[in-house]
């Protein structure tokens, strides 16, 4: 594997399970409040808005419609069929033959479904169990690109590494590659790429996609991406960093049936790349969930190997949603930064107050009945002034819905 060392961390996962080493790790990933009791989100706090004040819920981004009937007859089926017991440590082979099947179809990556692929609970499982598999100590670095979805932080955290940013800025929010090589050093054990991105919903660019690999050939790091949007993206089909020249053999490939199939509550997703990786990511997961979800593999299997015009349809409709919820905020006063993918918009609220996001955000669903998120909830406390005015809403609602949202954001600027 040229030259990659695996340095397993297991013995920090074993530790990291100890009552003690639980509140070391949840205190310094920002977990807990100052009275030990478990710190509440800004998504969980402003879902609480809208179930309050009866706001139409834009923070956190879970569909509002099922996904393809298909898919749900086949997860009744396979109730119904009595699948309904522990499944296979790795997943139900049907479901690994059709993540292969799906990864060789869409992006020409050649996998064995029994040793190179694992089925998890969600994609945060999959990160998890990578970072705690792969992390070796507290020297071990985990290079991200902020904003972040907020799990990584609280990952890296449990498994006792260091976090250094790289950071996205509007309006492209890509990253600058002289501070990504600076970034990236033999204290780099992991390069974390989420592309499509959340928050932002940017794309990388091949020139951003080049330099992960190289960096990471040159460090002998670990490139591990999240890639859970990659069916919807609206200007060019996804380019997974696994398919580059000489990143395969580094690679560890995280995605999930969450969002592709507006499935997220069955938290079915998968990682896939060499298999000493992958086994030392399965020695962790078996400790975690053990198994996951055993009704709706199946059902996930049938949902990878629907036609191409079901996935190309599910991009489609986003984008114009996107173009719904994009044209109320612009009307209503907001900077919109149009998204190239994945579940959200970005726009900057300065011109109507709100300066402070968080604030901002805070008073909408009274203000102008709409919840949304700020983005200073997905960088670093040192960060936050650089994103001050900028917050995060999902597209990913019935067009009805979009609609009168963005009817109520009009009224901001009256």
């Amino acid at each position: 594997m040229s030259g990659l060392s695996f340095r397993y961390g297991l013995s920090l996962f074993f530790m990291s399970v100890i009552p003690g080493a639980w509140r070391r790790t949840a205190a310094g990933a920002g977990l807990l409040a100052a009275d030990g009791t478990v710190a509440p989100t800004i998504f969980a706090e402003m879902s609480a808005a809208a179930a309050r004040t009866g706001a139409i819920n834009l923070g956190q981004g879970f569909p509002d419609e099922d996904g393809p009937a298909e898919v749900l007859e086949a997860a009744r089926a396979a109730i119904a069929h009595g699948a309904n017991q522990y499944p296979p440590g790795r997943g139900v082979p049907d479901l690994l033959a059709a993540i292969a099947e799906h990864q060789q179809r869409f992006y020409g990556l050649e996998l064995d479904p029994g040793a190179e692929i694992i089925v998890t609970a969600g994609a945060t499982e999959a990160l998890t169990a990578t970072l705690l598999a792969l992390i070796d100590g507290p020297e071990d670095e985990v290079v991200v690109f902020e904003p972040y979805y907020d799990s990584y932080a609280a990952a890296v955290a449990l498994a006792g590494a260091r976090l250094r940013a790289v950071p996205l800025r509007a309006p492209d929010f890509q990253p600058d590659l002289g501070q990504l090589a600076d970034a990236v050093n033999d204290r780099t054990r992991i390069i974390l790429v989420n592309d499509p991105h959340n928050p932002t919903g940017t794309v990388f660019s091949p020139e951003v996609r080049q330099e992960v690999v190289r960096l990471a050939t040159r460090h002998d790091a670990v490139i591990v991406t999240d890639e859970v949007y990659e069916h919807l993206t609206f200007d060019a089909p996804h380019t997974p960093v696994a398919t580059l020249p000489g990143a395969a053999e580094r690679t560890l490939t995280i995605s999930s049936a969450g969002k592709t199939f507006s499935a997220t509550g069955w938290k079915i997703g998968w990682v896939h790349g060499p298999a000493a990786l992958i086994t030392a990511v399965l020695t962790v997961k078996q400790y975690l969930t053990y198994v996951n979800g055993s009704p709706f593999q199946p059902a996930v299997a049938v949902g990878l190997r629907l036609d191409d015009a079901f996935f190309r349809g599910a991009a489609d409709v986003l984008a114009r949603k996107h173009a719904i919820l994009g044209d109320g905020l612009r009307a209503a006063g907001f900077t919109v930064h149009a998204p190239r993918g994945g579940y959200f918009t970005v726009a900057d609220a300065t011109a109507l107050g709100g300066e402070d996001a968080a604030a901002f955000c805070r008073a909408l669903p009274e203000r102008a009945g709409v919840v949304a998120i700020p983005l200073t909830a997905f960088v670093s406390a040192e960060h936050r002034k650089d994103y001050a005015g900028l917050v995060r809403f999902a597209a990913c609602k019935r067009v009805d819905v979009l609609e009168e949202a963005a009817r109520r954001l009009a009224t901001l600027g009256a």
